[in-house]
């Protein structure tokens, strides 16, 4: 049976006070709205349509690589009326998935077994959960049979209603038919004067249509979002799920609960982590990588062996193996290090390919540079790589030695076994195995008098 996602994204989240519409906002790194439509893909939908509203334009450019379908809800009116704009989208056949931008945690299991109820148009099905404190939810409401029969909003349930522990997640798996059915006949003589989705379980029942419910492995799987307080305690949540998966999979984390994972990480044998560490974007770490504490790590790959030392930054970059990088160092896109590469303290890298054995262990900047394998780069050495217009390249041969403070003007090349002399700005070319000091001759001058201020 055919299996459409609607997902209601219309709200303005107002309790966010902020200018982002709320499915805008970020949870591990990713907008709300990015969970669960990344879901809704692993499901293998047929067609995927968002319900839109504030922020309309934002959300649809934030998603125009995704081959999903749009419906505005203008003004909102409840959830039924938000399910009533899309549903011009939705064939008559098949089925419908109804999830919420603003519940990102749900997970494909979960919604599997929610899916798997629907086989036909006899039946439809929904994600209830157990609470003990149930204020606030939408009760569900059963006969003596214990099958369900309807849905009352808190604002509208009596006081024995209002005992029911059993409360509505809204997720919903319906045939289409039945909506094309239902949905135009829900009416907003309520509490709140909107139309409610739930509704349409008080008309399933009166037509005999079988109604199964499903609850979650875990309840933040249906956990909503309204303000930040709610955005920063899920993200807590779900960083400490993600941290639990890294350990079983054999990732040595010092403390499970000072680590953030904004993305996806692959990763071998015996990688140590400590506190304080943020892995963005895609990371790969070999086997018996260790990563200090206070480090950020994004969109890179860390080779066997590798000890990344403490405050540290790399960013879409590739290390290799058996490597040493920091304390404090930082390397910029573009950087790729061979195998035993040492990166030391303040050391600053872009768009640099550095060769085997190489090192510089403090307080540098290459930049748009070409570096070959066993080359010394001495401290406070600069690739001056900008001319004010345009950048140009640094190239330096294999055992080359770059003296403290050594100014490299590009584009220059240093040859094979080459030396630089402390101090010096290199603005020619220096041959292999050669000597290059460019620097002021030293001028005493005696009886000189530093000057005094008047």
């Amino acid at each position: 049976m055919e299996l459409n996602v609607v997902i209601l994204a219309a709200g303005k989240g107002t309790r966010m006070k902020s200018v982002l519409p709320k499915v805008m906002q970020p949870l591990a790194g990713r907008p709300l709205l990015r969970h669960v439509v990344d879901t809704a893909a692993s499901l293998k939908a047929n067609r995927t349509l968002v319900v839109y509203g504030h922020g309309g334009d934002l959300v649809q450019q934030a998603f125009a690589a995704d081959q999903l379908l749009w419906a505005e809800q203008a003004e909102q009116k409840g959830t039924g009326h938000a399910v009533q704009v899309a549903l011009p989208q939705l064939p008559i056949i098949g089925r419908t998935l109804i999830l919420y931008g603003d519940v990102p945690l749900t997970t494909p299991a979960t919604l599997t077994r929610l899916i798997g109820r629907v086989g036909d148009d006899t039946a439809m099905a929904l994600i209830t959960l157990l609470m003990d404190n149930p204020s606030g939810y939408g009760r569900i409401v059963r006969d003596a049979t214990g099958a369900v029969v309807r849905i009352v909003e808190q604002k509208d349930a009596n006081d024995e209603e209002k005992k029911i522990r059993e409360v509505n997640t809204g997720i919903f798996c319906v045939p289409n038919a039945l909506l094309h059915k239902w949905l135009p006949a829900l009416q907003n003589n309520n509490a709140q004067g909107e139309y409610y989705l739930t509704d349409i379980i008080a008309m399933a029942a009166a037509e005999s249509i079988r109604i199964d419910t499903v609850q979650p492995e875990q309840t933040w799987e249906v956990d909503g979002i309204n303000d930040k307080l709610q955005l920063a305690t899920l993200e807590r949540t779900h960083q400490r799920v993600l941290a639990d998966d890294l350990m079983r999979g054999g990732i040595t984390l010092i403390d499970p609960a000072r680590l953030d994972v904004r993305g996806t990480v692959t990763h071998g044998m015996d990688v140590h982590i400590e506190p304080n560490v943020i892995l963005e974007g895609r990371v790969l770490l070999g086997n018996n990588v260790r990563i200090g504490a206070n480090c950020q790590l994004k969109d890179c790959e860390i080779g066997d062996n590798t000890v990344i030392k403490p405050n540290s930054l790399i960013d879409y970059a590739k290390v290799g193996a058996n490597a040493e990088i920091g304390p404090f160092a930082r390397l910029r896109p573009g950087t790729v290090l061979a195998d035993c590469v040492h990166i030391g303290n303040f050391v600053e890298t872009k768009k640099a390919i550095i060769g085997k054995g190489s090192k510089a262990n403090h307080l540098a900047y290459l930049g748009d540079a070409e570096i070959g394998s066993g080359v010394n780069i001495g401290a406070g050495t600069i690739t001056c790589n900008y001319d004010g217009v345009n950048k140009h390249l640094t190239s330096i041969g294999d055992n080359a030695f770059i003296g403290t403070n050594t100014s490299l003007i590009a584009p220059v090349t240093v040859g094979s076994g080459a030396t630089t002399g402390a101090g010096s700005a290199i603005s020619k070319n220096v041959p292999a195995n050669t000597l290059a000091v460019a620097r002021g001759k030293q001028v005493v001058l005696e009886n000189w008098q530093r000057p005094v201020k008047k």
